[in-house]
């Protein structure tokens, strides 16, 4: 999923339109976002992204408004207090802090883009004199000493789904929205195909021995397997147990799942602790039903795990913006 400020800076670039980018740099206690949050103000009133809505975002719009007229870059420190916050309920008790700045657009389209596609890891910040920068791998500076804030961008961790049926149809846009690079692999062209899957979805077509030969990507990586039946689920399993998925789920019931592991502990095909990664039935127990219910089940479990094993080894996107103080 792009993110929309992004993108929208980067159009606003490429069309010479003046916006301001304001952004939250730091939190203390309780507020509506979190570090990192941005959204991007239009002298018409237009907002693209959230900075958590409310009065809080109608101050910073104002402020924003005025550094467009002014070309003038500024700090912010509000305090959500009672007084703050009391016509429309925001009263969380926190402090915020962040930057607006009125010529983000002059980083110019290529930056912003490279932001948006996120094909590798990079750093950007905001500078001490408000200019907007990208750090490099092998550079030798020292943000104490020269940025405001600091974000790094990582590129989405990847969901292999094996099948191109009903669920896998509700599930890859639904996990593309998540943020997830969704590919699905199938060997029937009538289904793997942009009639059923939106274009953001990579499918992949062909015998399932040539599909199955398919090296992960070098991001996070998890699977999904949805095919149409035991043996092919089974089939998927036995080759995507041996890579290295951070987290596996296959369709199916207890007794599917018993069956099939224990053949597998059998055979020597996979041992117990490598079948323990592997989630069957997937899904969190929510009683759904329908199509949309069983997707909305998945990928439930998927962002709890994503969370537990990239989030919070690595840092949260919100976790990994840094706002350097100056003490």
């Amino acid at each position: 999923m792009k993110n929309i400020v992004f993108q929208a800076l980067a159009d606003a670039a490429h069309a010479g339109e003046r916006v301001a980018l304001g952004l939250i740099s730091g939190v203390k206690g309780s507020s509506p976002q979190k570090v990192g949050a941005k959204a991007l103000f239009y002298s018409d009133a237009r907002i693209k992204g959230t900075l958590g809505g409310g009065c809080l975002e109608a101050e910073i719009q104002h402020r924003a408004i005025q550094s467009l007229q002014t070309n003038q870059p500024s700090t912010f420190d509000l305090l959500l207090d009672h007084d703050f916050g009391w016509d429309d309920g925001l009263i969380c008790g926190g402090k915020v802090s962040g930057l607006i700045i009125p010529d983000a657009t002059a980083a110019g389209v290529d930056f912003w883009n490279e932001l948006v596609e996120r094909k590798s890891t990079l750093t950007w910040g905001i500078k001490k004199d408000f200019s907007i920068a990208k750090i490099e791998n092998n550079s030798s500076v020292s943000p104490d000493s020269e940025f405001l804030y600091l974000e790094t961008i990582t590129p989405p961790c990847s969901l292999w789904i094996a099948g191109a049926g009903h669920i896998a149809q509700a599930v890859a846009p639904l996990a593309a929205q998540l943020d997830f690079s969704v590919t699905v692999f199938d060997d029937r062209p009538a289904l793997a195909n942009h009639h059923y899957f939106p274009p953001e979805i990579s499918l992949q077509v062909d015998a399932w021995e040539k599909l199955l030969a398919a090296p992960l990507p070098a991001t996070p990586s998890f699977g999904l397997i949805v095919t149409r039946g035991h043996r092919h689920d089974a089939l998927v399993l036995k080759d995507w147990i041996q890579k290295q998925f951070l987290f596996l789920g296959m369709i199916g019931s207890s007794r599917k799942a018993r069956t099939i592991f224990e053949h597998f502990i059998e055979e020597k095909i996979a041992t117990s602790e490598q079948l323990q990664s592997v989630a069957c039935p997937v899904g969190i127990p929510i009683k759904s039903q329908s199509v949309q219910e069983i997707a909305v089940s998945i990928m439930g479990q998927f962002i709890q795990k994503r969370a537990e094993l990239v989030y919070e080894k690595k840092g949260s996107p919100a976790a990994r913006s840094e706002l350097v103080s100056e003490g």
